[in-house]
């Protein structure tokens, strides 16, 4: 493998598809830099292989942000332009994103958005991949470091025995709403349930600000316990939710509108016992499907978190000890976005300590802390953003970030 600059300009040479098979039995992931049009496999902080690509040309551009890998086709071939072969097509998102390999890779934006790579290279990489591998596109060249904090989460940490989870309302994760649903932590801090050792495909866990579907959600459920009837906890503030609102207004005296106030948020949670909710929110997927959700503290809220990508691997099973090694993203939120979230501060460069000092101003309660380092495996993975691109985010994905660069 080599790896050299040039007159500032990175230059790739691909691996042997013998150091890429070698290469996939750690846990791997693919950065993709559209300023570079370049492709990168790293292992750790370490380079695997590397290809020149075609990302999305101008009107298609090839969306930023956080993926994996969640279908893998040798021989495709697209339903949008003309049956065009996409041979060892690897998809990133169902509305139609996908890694595949090209007989045309100019070495500049030429896709409809898709990533195009040399086929013989397309090859070689689908041989060394698995579902649910992260693949990070970004304008500028990033790559992982090891990140060191006390915030991440070590197996070490989990509790052997404790009782089950029983009592703690369930209410559907964003993205399986109306389809199943999952354990959720809501205010009160119970024992949670350890999985036998057998259970240890890597798990996806994504921290986020709370949001207002999350806000409707709680109010939902909270009003259904309460006899209002406010219809499925969709997070949608529809006419059954707007008619429970009005009648529980009526039923306390309030003025009676079926809006969402801030007062009635305060009696409702009131009248069903419970304390208001902390500000962040911690969910865990496994092999694409929700597994629980609880609450966690983000401190400074006014500053934005950023958008962060950390992955879990190397873990010494006598230490029960693993490394973290960590990427940020650009992500420059919409006015209107930051307004909705009461971010005030200037944003932050994702550059170095970014993400050493957005884990610092994270809590998360201890029994979720050890259920997390429970489940723990090598290829899991942490990501951490200001506001999820829920859209894309669904059944049959891991969390998916979709990110707004900055303009240049």
């Amino acid at each position: 493998m080599r790896f050299a600059l040039r007159m500032g300009f990175a230059v790739f040479v691909m691996a042997s598809p013998s150091a890429l098979a070698a290469g996939a039995k750690a846990p791997l992931q693919i950065v993709v830099s559209r300023e570079q049009q370049s492709l990168v496999v790293y292992n750790g902080d370490a380079v695997v292989a590397t290809s020149k690509v075609s990302t999305g040309k101008s009107g298609h551009a090839t969306p930023t942000g956080i993926f994996s890998i969640i279908e893998k086709r040798r021989r495709h071939e697209s339903n949008i332009y003309s049956n065009a072969p996409m041979p060892f097509m690897q998809r990133l998102t169902w509305s139609g994103i996908a890694l595949h390999g090209s007989n045309h890779v100019p070495g500049y934006p030429a896709s409809h958005g898709c990533v195009r790579l040399p086929t013989k290279f397309a090859a070689s990489l689908f041989k060394m991949t698995g579902y649910g591998m992260h693949v990070v596109i970004s304008d500028r060249q990033i790559a992982p470091v090891e990140v060191a904090s006390e915030t991440l989460f070590q197996p070490n940490e989990s509790r052997r025995h404790g009782p089950a989870l029983s009592d703690v309302p369930l209410r559907p994760a964003i993205g399986e709403l109306n389809q199943s649903a999952v354990e959720v932590a809501m205010t009160e801090r119970r024992p949670l349930p350890v999985t036998s050792e057998d259970e240890k495909a890597p798990i996806r866990i994504l921290i986020t600000r709370r949001g207002t579907q999350e806000m409707v959600r709680d109010l939902q459920t909270l009003l259904n316990m309460l006899g209002y009837a406010a219809g499925p906890p969709d997070g949608f503030n529809g006419p059954s939710t707007a008619a429970a609102i009005e009648a529980f207004q009526r039923a306390e005296g309030l003025p009676v509108e079926g809006r969402i106030t801030p007062e009635l948020i305060d009696t409702v949670y009131r009248r069903a016992g419970r304390s208001m909710p902390s500000n962040g929110v911690l969910r865990v997927r496994r092999q694409f499907e929700p597994l629980f959700e609880s609450e966690v503290v983000i401190a400074d809220p006014e500053a934005a978190l950023g958008t962060h990508l950390l992955q879990f691997q190397d873990l010494d099973t006598k230490t029960g000890r693993g490394k973290w090694f960590g990427m940020s993203l650009d992500n420059d939120l919409p006015k209107a976005t930051k307004k909705r979230l009461g971010i005030t501060a200037e944003r932050e460069s994702a550059g170095f300590g970014s993400l050493e000092r957005t884990l610092s101003r994270i809590t998360v309660p201890k029994d979720v802390r050890e259920r997390i380092a429970s489940l723990l495996a090598n290829g899991s993975s942490l990501s951490i953003t200001d506001a999820e691109a829920g859209l894309e985010t669904g059944k049959g994905t891991d969390f998916i970030t979709v990110t707004r660069e900055p303009r240049r």
